[in-house]
């Protein structure tokens, strides 16, 4: 089934997105609602910006729970999906959907999107539903989360690479200033920075209660109505630098245009400024655009290879937002693609 649905974002205008939604019962109630509760983020949106077809072919390249890959699935009998994630327990998540859904429509990748352009063919649409997934953070023992003991580890894959807490033991002072001031944000951050560096390497945070508490004891408690604890942000920027999810999101954006159909739809979904600045800036490089103020380049000199579709960031709705509160820092773009 395709929705027409370019145009209503074109004209800035998300009035009627609801009218359109009803019209899409069967992938309202088994889709967006899984069966273990997980709610996909701006899934109506996603699924109206793919115009999801009769024996189109799309990539889901951050399978998560699975919600947007079953959104696909259910919205054409006849598509196929391809879904990527590098996170190994996201094969059990994909049984329920190969139970749902028997044969050769779906397939699975167990690799980062990095590497999408590993995955053989092309697409007729793309989706990135970027970050940590709602199961990583769910499951103490990945160490995402600083509300409860667990060992420090937060990576996306936990079979590669350095733990959170081997990365801190190695890190000098300018792993720790791009973690903490450049991915976390944090504007106290030397404070942080300097008491670790204080301390031996095996003496170094192994545990996130731990890290939790440096942060709490070093660094100020913000101020105002929305306060947020401390170490929020400090685990961010460390769970940024340890899964390179900038530089995964920079390398993957040109792979995945290239995997494109002419016609093809780039749907991305951010959560945090520093990615959605990596995906403004190059989508605005495909569509021909200034990538950023100081890009005074001339019009002779850029390729206009794609069309906006999301003239404007869309956003959760008020309703998405109190229903499922970790979409509320949510944003999406959208681009087609117009040249082979």
């Amino acid at each position: 089934m395709v929705v027409g649905f370019s145009s209503l974002f074109s004209a800035g205008s998300q009035g009627t997105l609801a009218t359109l939604w009803r019209k899409l019962p069967q992938a309202k109630d088994s889709a967006m609602i899984r069966r273990d509760g997980h709610i996909p983020v701006l899934a109506e949106e996603s699924l109206s910006l793919l115009e999801v077809h009769q024996g189109g072919r799309y990539l889901d390249a951050t399978f998560g729970g699975g919600g947007h890959t079953r959104l696909l699935l259910e919205a054409s009998p006849a598509a196929r999906v391809e879904a990527l994630d590098r996170d190994p327990s996201a094969r059990e998540r994909l049984k329920v959907l190969e139970q749902d859904f028997p044969g050769d429509r779906l397939g699975f990748h167990g690799m980062p999107f990095s590497r999408l352009d590993e995955v053989p063919g092309t697409f007729d649409g793309i989706l990135f539903d970027l970050g940590v997934s709602s199961f990583q953070l769910d499951e103490n023992a990945r160490g995402f989360s600083f509300r409860k003991e667990a060992p420090l580890d937060m990576r996306m894959n936990p079979e590669e690479g350095l733990s959170a807490a081997e990365w801190l033991a190695q890190a000098g002072e300018g792993d720790l200033k791009r973690a903490f001031r450049d991915y976390g944000e944090e504007r106290h951050w030397r404070r942080l920075t300097q008491m670790l560096l204080s301390m031996r390497p095996v003496d170094r945070p192994k545990t996130t209660l731990a890290l939790a508490g440096l942060a709490e004891e070093v660094l100020p408690r913000p101020r105002g109505p929305r306060r947020i604890h401390p170490a929020t942000k400090i685990f961010q920027g460390l769970r940024i630098a340890v899964n390179r999810e900038l530089e995964e999101v920079a390398e993957a954006l040109p792979k995945a245009f290239a995997k494109l159909n002419e016609g093809g739809r780039l749907v991305v979904i951010s959560f945090h400024s520093l990615e959605d600045r990596i995906v403004k800036r190059q989508f605005k490089r495909f569509c021909g655009q200034p990538e950023h103020r100081g890009d005074s380049r001339p019009q002779q000199d850029r390729q206009v290879l794609a069309e906006n579709i999301t003239r404007k960031p869309v956003r959760p709705t008020a309703e998405e937002r109190q229903t499922n509160p970790r979409s509320r820092s949510a944003i999406l773009r959208a681009i087609r693609k117009t040249t082979p």
